[in-house]
C-alpha cells in the first residue's frame, strides 16, 4: 500500500519520541514549549510593546481630565487543543477536528476540506503546510457571528486557492472514531477497514494523525491552529487559518 507506506514514512517519524533518564527538578521558571510557525499574519505575530515614558516624565504621570486615553488593543490568547486530521485511503477529503478533551466524542469544531487525501499527504513530504480559510462577504449578517459558526469558507493550501472548507455536524460514526482513538493523545497511522462502528463505508481504510495543537485566538476574526512537535523530534510545520476579513 504505498499511500499508507507514504503516510507512515512522512508522518508517523514526527511524533516518535526516545525515552530519556529521569531530568533533576525543573527551576522555578519554565520554558515554553517548541513550536514553529505561530500566525500567517505578522499583526498576530509581533509581540506587544510597552510604551515607555521620556526621561522627564514620573512614573506616574498626570492626565488631564478632558484627554482621550486611547485603548490597548486585546490580546491575543493561547490555550492547547487536540487537532485529529483522518480521510479516507482512497479518495476521500481531508478532515479537520479539534477537541478540548479527548475523552468527548462531541468535538468544538468539525471541518471538511475539499483537499484529497493523497494532495495534503504530498504537500506534507516538504514539511510545511499552511492552510488558510478564508470569509468575505461584507453584506452578510455572519459577519456579526462567532467565528465557529460560519458554514463556509474558501480554501488556500500554501497559497493556492484549491476549494472549499465546510462546517459538519459530528455523526455518530465520527463520535465512534473519535472514540477509538481516546486513549490516544499522539500519533499517526491507519484505522483497519470495518474498525468503526457504526460506519456507513466499512471498506475504506482512514488515515489519520493526531496532535497536540496550539490554538491563538488573536481577535473575533481571526483564530489559528499550530501543531506542537514533540521534543527531539523531526520538524512538521503543520498550521490552519480561521480569518474573516470584513
Amino acid at each position: 500500500m504505498p499511500k499508507t507506506d507514504a503516510l507512515r514514512r512522512f508522518l508517523l517519524p514526527c511524533f516518535t519520541t526516545t525515552p530519556t533518564s529521569p531530568a533533576p527538578p525543573p527551576p522555578l521558571t519554565i520554558a515554553p514549549k517548541k513550536r514553529l510557525s505561530t500566525s500567517l499574519r505578522d499583526d498576530l505575530d509581533d509581540p506587544k510593546q510597552e510604551k515607555k515614558l521620556p526621561e522627564d516624565q514620573d512614573s506616574y504621570p498626570t492626565t488631564p481630565s478632558n484627554s482621550i486615553i486611547p485603548s490597548a488593543p486585546p490580546r491575543s490568547s493561547k490555550t492547547m487543543v487536540i487537532g485529529t486530521i483522518y480521510g479516507q485511503r482512497r479518495g476521500g477529503h481531508v478532515w479537520f477536528c479539534v477537541q478540548h478533551d479527548r475523552l468527548n466524542t462531541k468535538p468544538s469544531l468539525l471541518l471538511e476540506l475539499s483537499i484529497p487525501t493523497t494532495t495534503l499527504i504530498q504537500e506534507m513530504q516538504s514539511g510545511l503546510v499552511r492552510i488558510a480559510l478564508e470569509f468575505k462577504d461584507t453584506s452578510s449578517e455572519l459577519n456579526l457571528c462567532p467565528l465557529h459558526s460560519i458554514p463556509i469558507w474558501t480554501l488556500f493550501c500554501n497559497g493556492r486557492k484549491i476549494g472549499f472548507a465546510i462546517k459538519r455536524r459530528a455523526t455518530q460514526p465520527t463520535r465512534n472514531m473519535l472514540k477509538t482513538m481516546q486513549n490516544m493523545t499522539v500519533g499517526a497511522g491507519v484505522i483497519p477497514s470495518g474498525s468503526v462502528s457504526g460506519s456507513t463505508d466499512q471498506c475504506e481504510e482512514v488515515l489519520y494523525m493526531r496532535a497536540n495543537y496550539e490554538c491563538v485566538i488573536g481577535g473575533a476574526d481571526s483564530e489559528s491552529f499550530h501543531l506542537i512537535n514533540p521534543e527531539e523530534g523531526p520538524g512538521q510545520e503543520f498550521s490552519i487559518f480561521l480569518l474573516r476579513s470584513k
